[in-house]
């Protein structure tokens, strides 16, 4: 790849995002409908993948005080704007909210699991109103609209299937890093700059399980010290605290998931704070490590069993190295500590929980650093890890794309059928 298409490929995937992606996702599907239909609809109905409900199920909505798929379809219905991608819930206030809480009583979604969906990542929004009808699909990646013919002929993008930008390798990630235009890249400095800050906000409230406040408040120094390791978790876990428990927030985003963003940005950002690395530096390591995080997911797909967070940990123990003093051949070493530890983590649904899954990976990120920069890492006799760097990703890939298929139906099993 040359250096435009990465930095074409970066800015595609580095984008900031207010709220959960996947029912944020969600509402810009209806809202487009709507935009369509002209009017407010008086019917909806939303076909989702298994993924997009799992993701969607238990996560806060941005400035609503609830959870779920409801609220976010009525206020996609009644105040999104298509225009705003992501950011497609900007102009919730008190007094919209209210409004989206009453016209959901008046007019309750029909929400239907399409478990033979054409993609993991897909959102089918049909609407009415005054006898007519406007319909909507994203399909492949949570920004993607189907045009009207792809729909009528039935094309099946199939992203997750057949990944873009397949060329890219760890070595190319690398050079690119250490080489790309400073200005090319600054915005990702920018963009860690937004995350640490939705992480600051969590510390003036009661998000979530409150972790990153608990780490970021000293309560526990006696048991994990005031050291660079702990800021590091406390803004990571903060940040996500935040965001899954409808804080409203703006965070960039990494491969159409907020939390990845956090995860790639907010744990290489503090490091580097905390060690004085120059802006410079800053920039590079978390060019490393947003730009791993794409690579390793577009052959993994843009939801799967496989928790995220494993994704985007790995990218920052690309990142954390590079501040350590470390080259191409410790990098690959950290990944492979990465891969040889937290493989298995499953994703089971968006949630205040997810700051545990996030703290968990990037602790792991900071160990698998400091091991390679002793050069002791997993080699190739151990598990899924190989000689080559590339091949070890993709087992990892190929385990969450591919073996996981039967894990993700058990985990939508087990949620939808729980006693509470």
């Amino acid at each position: 790849m040359t250096h435009s298409q990465i930095l074409s490929l970066l800015h595609k995937e580095v984008i900031p995002a207010i709220g959960c992606t996947e029912p944020v996702a969600v509402a810009l599907c209806v809202a487009r409908a709507k935009e369509i239909l002209g009017k407010e609809p008086d019917a909806i109905t939303v076909h989702l993948s298994k993924n997009i409900y799992k993701n969607a199920m238990a996560v806060g909505i941005p400035n609503t005080g609830m959870v779920g798929l409801p609220i976010a379809i009525a206020l996609g219905a009644t105040i999104g704007k298509s225009e705003y991608q992501l950011e497609v819930l900007r102009d919730t206030n008190p007094q919209t909210v209210a409004y989206a809480k009453q016209y959901m009583q008046r007019v309750p979604a029909t929400i239907q699991v399409d478990m033979e969906a054409p993609d993991v990542l897909y959102i089918h929004a049909v609407v009415e109103a005054d006898g007519r009808t406007a319909e909507a699909t994203i399909q492949g990646s949570h920004t993607h609209f189907l045009e009207d013919n792809e729909c009528k002929n039935g094309t099946q993008r199939q992203e997750n299937a057949k990944p873009e930008f397949a060329e890219l390798t760890l070595r190319e990630v690398f050079d690119y890093a250490v080489t790309a235009e400073l200005e090319d890249i600054r915005f990702l400095l920018d963009g860690a700059k937004m995350n640490k800050a939705a992480a600051e906000t969590s510390f003036r409230g009661c998000y979530g399980h409150g972790l990153g406040n608990l780490l970021h408040s000293g309560k526990v120094n006696s048991v994990f010290g005031d050291t660079a390791f702990t800021h590091i978790l406390s803004y990571t876990c903060g940040a996500c605290d935040a965001r899954m428990s409808g804080a409203m927030v703006q965070v960039m985003s990494n491969s159409g998931s907020g939390n990845q963003g956090i995860s790639c940005s907010v744990p290489v950002y503090i490091y580097a704070l905390e060690h004085n690395a120059t802006e410079e530096q800053t920039i590079r390591a978390l060019t490393l490590s947003n730009l791993t995080a794409i690579y390793i997911k577009q052959s993994l797909g843009r939801l799967s069993a496989l928790c995220g967070c494993v994704v985007a940990s790995s990218g920052s123990a690309c990142g954390i190295t590079y501040l350590m003093g470390g080259g191409y051949e410790e990098m690959t070493y950290a990944i492979k500590n990465m891969i040889a530890n937290i493989s298995g983590m499953i994703c089971d649904g968006a949630k205040p929980g997810c700051a545990l899954k996030v703290t968990s990976g990037v602790a792991t990120a900071v160990l698998s650093a400091s091991l390679a920069m002793q050069h002791s890492h997993a080699d190739a006799i151990e598990g899924i890890v190989e000689e080559d760097i590339d091949r070890t990703i993709h087992n990892l890939t190929r385990i969450g794309h591919d073996g996981m298929t039967q894990t993700d139906d058990l985990i939508l099993d087990i949620m939808t059928h729980k006693k509470n």
